[in-house]
């Protein structure tokens, strides 16, 4: 890892190091316990209420046998020098367990790896371990901050980085449809220089960085020049379950080869002889259809949905494998859904490049600017708004190629307005089997306008309810 700039990391950790009034603590030796061992030095900021800075100057690896753990409440800085903090075991590595906003700096955390679908982390009663893990406190208000700047995170059954404001856990769920509640702080990570790598193989649903956010706060999201690759699910999830905003903007950042816990090419044995099906009233029956799938390596990879006539007769069903995307933002509820992305690559994730959903009271606003989508499973970006709220999107300078879905989609489904503007922008090659390769879409009530300039669309254009110029 390259040396921090100074100026950069005064900026990345405001209201962190600019709090803090103790002088520093020193972490002197590579030993798992004891004096002047990193775990002392978290149990020593802990019993502080000021925010505290703790430097690593031993330069060898610190090698745990269990979590490291920050009981404190305050902000704390954790300044390295391009050590590794790992361990052999499945292990949570880091866990600030009271809320109390984190800076890193300089550091890797490394789990074991070798984790995957046959040798999962969360099997005969373990705890699938995390890289670094911050649980929000059901009281707690204003900003929970997590700060990193090089940092490296690989090698964990479960999420790589997980920031949970959600009283369930790891059972939170999805933003659209997620339980759970929250307190009313918000959550605010910002990433510089951060690689996920090798994360979230260990365990179903497990993401590269995840954030649950319920309650009444938003969830604001920044990376600059880092990395999301062979994550076991999403390279980067965000759910804002109930009333808040999603903000974020990625730059130069990149989401490669995610999403492949659920091997298609393993689970594909599994899958019944006929995996969907549609039929008229009065046909058939539930009970005569293929039913959940059992007996697998992780049973919870496989979805099953039916549709019912009101006679209770099937209408239609489907079987398929749960696999996952390279950045996946869920936000239910009031709240809008915004994200840029500047000179960033969506590259190989086993279901959608971008996959952007917004449902409730709210909008959805998305540009990408000079940002390459190739060879994902599906669609290169993908917007969805379900209900009342707008759609705006703008596409500059980008590339959405050789994508098994379409290139670019921007739906509202609901009552609500969408207006997309598409320059110098080019589709080619993407294979939804209707060679579409921008999608915009206004389903119900409201106007729809998509303006397209100097682009090249060599798959076609598919729009519906919208106004097209071109």
């Amino acid at each position: 890892m390259k040396a921090t700039n100074a100026l950069a990391l005064s900026v990345l950790f405001a209201g962190v190091a600019a709090a803090q009034t103790t002088s520093p603590i020193m972490v002197t030796n590579a030993q798992d316990a004891g004096d002047g061992s990193l775990r002392a030095a978290l149990s020593q900021a802990a019993a502080t209420d000021a925010p505290s800075q703790v430097v690593i100057a031993t330069g060898d690896d610190i090698v745990i046998a269990e979590s490291l753990v920050y009981q404190g409440e305050a902000p704390l800085e954790i300044i390295g020098n391009g050590q590794r903090v790992r361990s052999d075991v499945n292990t949570h590595l880091l866990v600030s367990a009271n809320g109390g906003s984190l800076a890193i700096s300089d550091l890797a955390f490394e789990g074991p790896g070798q984790f995957s679908i046959v040798n999962r982390g969360d099997n005969n009663g373990q705890t699938a371990g995390k890289g670094i893990f911050i649980d929000v406190r059901d009281d707690q208000t204003g900003i929970v901050d997590l700060a990193l700047d090089n940092v490296l995170v690989k090698g964990v059954a479960n999420h790589g980085i997980h920031v949970s404001d959600c009283t369930l856990a790891d059972d939170c769920g999805a933003g659209a449809g997620g339980g759970g509640q929250g307190s009313p702080a918000s959550v605010r990570v910002r990433l510089n220089n951060v690689t996920v790598d090798g994360v979230g193989n260990g365990k179903f649903d497990a993401d590269g960085l995840r954030v649950d956010e319920r309650g009444e706060g938003d969830i604001h999201v920044t990376g600059l020049a880092s990395v999301f690759t062979r994550v076991g699910a999403d390279g980067l999830e965000l759910d804002e379950g109930q009333a808040g905003s999603i903000h974020s903007t990625m730059t130069r950042t990149r989401f490669i080869d995610n999403g492949a816990y659920c091997d298609p090419a393993l689970l594909a044995a599994y899958m019944p002889a006929e995996p969907e099906g549609e039929f008229g009233d009065g046909e058939v029956r539930e009970a005569d259809i293929p039913g959940d799938v059992t007996g697998t390596p992780d049973d919870s990879c496989f979805e099953r949905e039916v549709d019912l006539y009101e006679s209770g007769y099937v209408e239609a069903y489907e079987i398929g494998i749960d696999v996952d995307d390279g950045i996946d933002y869920d936000e239910a509820d009031a709240g809008d859904l915004n994200l840029t992305m500047i000179s960033s690559t969506i590259s190989g994730n086993y279901d959608e490049g971008v996959d952007m959903d917004e449902a409730g009271p709210g909008g959805g606003n998305l540009h990408y600017i000079n940002t390459l989508a190739y060879r994902n499973a599906d669609d290169g970006f993908k917007m969805s708004e379900e209900d009342a709220g707008a759609v705006h999107g703008a596409v500059l300078g980008s590339v959405s190629r050789d994508n098994g879905g379409k290139g670019v989609v921007f739906e509202e489904e609901g009552p609500g307005n969408v207006r997309v503007t598409v320059t110098e922008t080019h589709t080619v090659n993407n294979d939804d089997s209707d060679d579409t390769g921008l999608e915009v879409v206004q389903e119900d009530e409201g106007s729809g306008e998509l303006i397209v300039e100097s682009s090249r669309i060599e798959d076609g254009i598919d729009a519906e309810g919208v106004t097209v110029t071109q």
